[in-house]
């Protein structure tokens, strides 16, 4: 069973974000993005951003923490949590009111939210393999598993 790609450039890495936000379709999820600075976390984002429609620009949330993104019937929230100097800080922003089964939460810098974030339903792991970038992913549950193998399809296609 696939379990990473190699994608060749920043056009891959967006082509995979649509593939994704094709993946989970309307469900919701929980996914964590993990990766070193310039790894194309954000660019992944903004794959699956202009996957669902979205015309505008879409920026990593370093400073607000968080970003939403409305599709009716829909939502995806965009955390970047690099900033985050305690997680506690993740209850005074309401993080539970964030994740419901009508929406998808991306999560950059996961580890920084360590004990105040749900379970992640798919990790995804980016990191250098010259000259592109590799992604690895883990499915952590039933959820994550269908995305996955959505995802592995539409590779195979």
């Amino acid at each position: 069973m696939i379990d990473s790609v190699y994608l060749a450039d920043d056009a891959a890495t967006i082509q995979f974000g649509a593939r994704l936000a094709e993946a989970v379709g309307s469900q919701g999820a929980v996914i964590f993005l993990h990766g070193n600075l310039g790894m194309g976390k954000t660019t992944l984002c903004r794959g699956v951003m202009q996957a669902l429609g979205h015309q505008g620009a879409v920026k990593s949330p370093t400073y607000t923490l968080v970003e939403p993104y409305e599709f009716p019937g829909f939502i995806v929230y965009h955390f970047d949590l690099y900033r985050l100097s305690d997680p506690e800080e993740l209850e005074y922003l309401g993080i539970r009111d964030y994740f419901s089964e009508q929406a998808l939460c991306l999560i950059e810098w996961p580890e920084k939210g360590q004990g105040w974030l749900p379970a992640a339903d798919l990790e995804l792991n980016l990191s250098e393999k010259l000259p592109g970038r590799c992604i690895k992913w883990s499915k952590n549950t039933q959820k994550g598993c269908m995305i996955a193998d959505r995802i592995v399809n539409e590779f195979n296609g």
